[in-house]
């Protein structure tokens, strides 16, 4: 595409800009700055939709007991038990342990921190889960408007 065709249509990339290879007027190949295009735009919806739905399921299943509150902050992270260990350091087996209420509600303060730390929120904030997930699409979609 040239240069000049860059899309420029704004989006969920919460304005980030992106960069991509265009045509220039001389013909040969250089970086283009982009602020997104439509759709990849459809695309990010499609997928923050689907972790939306996953953060409403798993809120279901900690109200019901069947999950501690850290499998919320798993899945708002995007992560599964394997790569939460890699980032936070424990056990894949802990990690699995802990996402069983009985056990999560055990354990000590300073079991947390690794948890807290790689989430960015205080261990108190880890025990609790809001009422509804806390990426809505208004907010998403807030940042397509903010563009010129």
């Amino acid at each position: 595409m040239k240069k000049e065709d860059v899309p420029q249509q704004g989006g969920l990339n919460a304005g980030c800009r992106e960069v991509n290879y265009a045509v220039d007027n001389d013909g040969r190949y250089t970086l283009a700055q982009s602020d997104g295009w439509e759709a990849k735009n459809i695309a990010l919806r499609q997928a923050w939709e689907a972790i939306i739905d996953q953060l409403h399921d798993v809120i279901a299943e900690i109200r019901a007991g069947k999950k501690s509150t850290l499998a919320y902050h798993m899945v708002k992270n995007q992560m599964d038990p394997a790569l939460l260990s890699q980032y936070s350091g424990v056990a894949r087996r802990r990690v699995k342990r802990h996402l069983k209420p009985a056990v999560f509600d055990k354990l000590a303060a300073a079991e947390l921190v690794p948890y807290a730390e790689l989430f960015g929120v205080s261990a108190d904030k880890l025990r609790t889960v809001p009422d509804e997930p806390d990426l809505p699409l208004a907010e998403l979609d807030q940042s397509e408007t903010d563009k010129p």
